[in-house]
């Protein structure tokens, strides 16, 4: 696979998904550069499909029964011992804790027989067809942390079915989904009161290099483990999504999804959607979503994973997780900018970054001084090297979080404190 170099003047290309209930579509003409002062409008689909935009690779959902075509945008030896590992419960009724005797050679058989019992495979069924993804179980009243684009057209008249690591089978409602984020929380109707929690990681701690292990329901086959490590993080995936109408000519609509995902060489494919990425704790750490791909072959079949996945990272889901709990709805940070990708001079060096070119009224980036112009280099240190990784760094945060936005203004640099507020539902 040769890897063309990035481009973050560029606009990222899309593509769609499928369900296996119905023939791929063509694959959708390459997109045109990002003109000045304008972004396309983002697809969505009717969970038929979902479009990921990053700016290198076709990429693909990683839902069962449904598969994506994405684009990327934008990062020693084992020891040859023996390791001893020991699990522990710190967290009551949750899934144990694996302590590793050996850091650089985890033990993943104790891995996975800590956290398998807290991953859980989901079956959607509704009169277009039918799906498969995966789940966490999130707490023990039964709520189960999954992908929106696994459940979300259930939220009509499509029945839901969670079984269990052990093969107990439960139907479910919807509490509440989130399309911004790909995030959704279900329910088990009449759940057992038996289960077990995945214990929750801090993916702010995650190192590039850091094992993982995805565990889900991938092709249906349920309790699948596949282990390798934190390849990139920050990785900036953006996802809409597209239907086709009866003609077949496709519709967009809704929300675009920007993720500031975690990157994993571990093995992702479809119906690992929602499942868990692990570290070598067993500590839930990502809410595994989709996976790259170099497209579909020449007889239309769509390709599975070649070692590139992306992951939610657990701060993010944790907190969109808790707000659908307490009220079925979740909010999110907003700055009140419009900006486009660019390149600037920093210095004697060139530098991509987001440039401002609407600063909207009464926002936290009027209130804080952001102009027309300015370009965004960066988020608390954090690199910002395009329009989506913009939108990406603030998504992940919270309304009320205090941030520094460093900006290259007239030539010269300057950071810009700012405090994040509610995203008006009328906001795009």
């Amino acid at each position: 696979m040769t890897l063309a170099p990035e481009d973050h003047t560029q606009q990222i290309p899309q593509g769609s998904y499928y369900s296996q209930s119905a023939p791929p579509a063509p694959p959708a003409p390459p997109t045109p550069p990002l003109g000045e002062g304008s972004r396309p409008a983002p697809k969505r689909e009717s969970r038929v499909g979902q479009t990921i935009g990053v700016a290198l690779l076709a990429a693909v959902l990683a839902s069962g029964g449904t598969y994506a075509v994405t684009q990327l945008g934008d990062q020693g030896t084992a020891a040859a011992t023996t390791s001893t590992t020991s699990t522990t419960n710190q967290n009551q009724g949750s899934s144990p804790t694996v302590v590793q005797g050996n850091a650089t050679a985890p033990d993943w058989t104790a891995v996975s027989a800590a956290v398998t019992p807290s991953v859980v495979s989901i079956n959607v069924t509704t009169q277009q067809g039918s799906g498969a993804g995966s789940g966490v179980v999130f707490d023990k009243s039964g709520h189960i942390l999954t992908n929106n684009h696994v459940v979300g057209d259930a939220t009509g008249n499509g029945a839901i079915t969670v079984t269990l690591n052990d093969g107990r089978t439960y139907g479910a409602t919807i509490v509440g989904t989130d399309p911004s984020t790909d995030l959704a929380v279900i329910t088990l109707t009449n759940g057992p009161s038996d289960l077990t929690p995945i214990t929750l990681g801090d993916s702010e701690a995650l190192k590039v290099g850091d094992p993982a292990m995805a565990v889900g329901n991938p092709l249906g086959l349920s309790g699948t483990v596949t282990t390798g490590i934190v390849s990139a993080l920050n990785r900036p995936v953006s996802t809409g999504t597209a239907s086709e109408s009866p003609l077949g000519q496709q519709q967009t609509s809704g929300d675009e999804v920007v993720t500031n995902a975690i990157q994993t060489s571990a093995a992702i494919n479809p119906g690992n959607s929602g499942g868990a990425l692990v570290n070598a704790k067993g500590e839930l750490i990502g809410i595994n979503s989709s996976i790259a791909s170099l497209g579909q072959s020449s007889s239309g079949s769509q390709s599975g994973n070649i070692g590139i996945g992306f992951a939610i990272p657990v701060k993010e889901a944790k907190s969109i997780a808790d707000q659908l709990i307490k009220s079925g709805k979740a909010q999110h940070a907003f700055l009140g900018v419009s900006t486009r990708d660019t390149v600037v001079s920093d210095g004697s060096a060139k530098r991509a970054g987001a440039q401002v070119v609407a600063v909207n009224g009464g926002t936290p980036a009027a209130n804080a001084g952001i102009k027309n112009g300015d370009v965004i280099i960066a988020v608390d240190g954090q690199r910002i090297d395009s329009a989506t990784a913009l939108v990406a760094q603030i998504r992940e945060m919270t309304a009320g979080d205090k941030t520094t936005l460093t900006v290259i203004r007239g030539g010269a640099r300057q950071d810009v404190p700012v405090t994040l507020a509610v995203k008006p539902a009328s906001s795009n």
